[in-house]
């Protein structure tokens, strides 16, 4: 089944040129199908870029799914045109009514920050309390999972003393679960951050699992018990130049970064980086949907109800 997504969106071009079936509102309307309600609150600052990445993998499934896209109102960025925003992208209180069968939070380049520092941080915590009676599952994407980590189990995060920037071998602690079966016994996924989590702050909460990490980048992927809040602390949905184009934007503007580890080919930027990822997220994107949100989410969307957590008794082991 497709993606149902406007026509006018540039993933629609994108993804249809790559051979995805994309299927635009007409079509699916007069379709006796359910869709998916899934939504994307998009913190990254080029918004098209990072739509077409996880819309990629969002309709690679036999599933059909319906897109709503999310900003912020509290911060407005400058580096995606202002019509295009205007267009596709709508705010909380516009949706806020609304029930989702799963939600995206992306990552955003503020980790730098405090949490309490960052400009729309007090409407990003209200965002994420909503999840919890209008979504289903929440997948919450790099800063995101960490700033959801943070919020909902008082999780800190601490600074690194060089950015972890590259492609990383990682294991599955959980073959069997929902979300993580199917992955290879070692696979790869890409990490951007100068941030992290800790292990030993994750393990005090009775809610959490740790289904996945890696030698190398540490904690990988995280999910609360019941699967509807998932943190992963990578970045699946990178493409191809992605690491390369990051690489070449902070060189160029003089500030002191490493290339990309286990990405170019003995560390050759002018060779073309291999992509040793794509099936690993695949698999991730393509469980989620399925697993933790198609076959548990109440056929009738408005039946979805007040996520349980164990996150307000957690809090006060984990304060540092």
């Amino acid at each position: 089944m497709p993606i149902k997504i406007p026509k006018e969106l540039p993933a629609f071009d994108v993804l249809s040129n790559e051979n995805i079936f994309v299927m635009n509102t007409e079509r699916a309307n007069t379709q006796d199908i359910r869709p998916l309600k899934i939504a994307i609150l998009n913190l990254m600052p080029i918004k098209i870029q990072a739509e077409n990445q996880l819309l990629r993998y969002l309709s690679n499934t036999p599933l059909q799914v319906e897109i709503t896209l999310l900003q912020t109102k509290s911060y407005i960025g400058s580096h995606t045109p202002i019509e295009h925003l205007e267009k596709f992208y709508r705010c909380i209180d516009d949706v806020k009514d609304q029930k989702f069968d799963g939600l995206i939070i992306t990552g955003a380049p503020v980790e730098h920050l405090d949490f309490e520092e960052v400009e729309y941080w007090e409407e990003l915590k209200g965002i994420m309390d909503w999840t919890k009676s209008n979504v289903f599952s929440t997948i919450n994407i790099c800063w995101g999972a960490q700033a959801a980590l943070y919020h909902h189990y008082g999780i800190p995060k601490y600074i690194l003393d060089k950015k972890l920037f590259g492609v990383y071998k990682h294991w599955n602690n959980y073959v069997n679960d929902n979300l993580t079966r199917g992955l290879n016994d070692v696979f790869y996924a890409p990490h951007s951050r100068h941030t992290e989590i800790k292990r030993e702050d994750i393990e005090k909460v009775d809610d959490l699992d740790i289904l996945s990490e890696s030698e190398e980048a540490r904690v990988f992927i995280v999910a609360n018990k019941n699967r509807r809040q998932i943190f992963i602390t990578g970045h699946l949905e990178y493409d191809r130049d992605t690491l390369k184009n990051e690489y070449l934007r902070d060189l160029n503007k003089g500030l002191e970064i490493e290339v990309p580890r286990h990405y170019f080919n003995n560390d050759d930027i002018n060779l073309n980086p291999l992509v040793t990822w794509r099936e690993s997220a695949n698999v991730v994107f393509g469980n989620w949907l399925n697993y933790c949100v198609y076959q548990n989410t109440p056929y009738n969307i408005d039946d979805i109800r007040y996520l349980e957590s164990t996150s307000e008794s957690q809090k006060s082991k984990i304060r540092i």
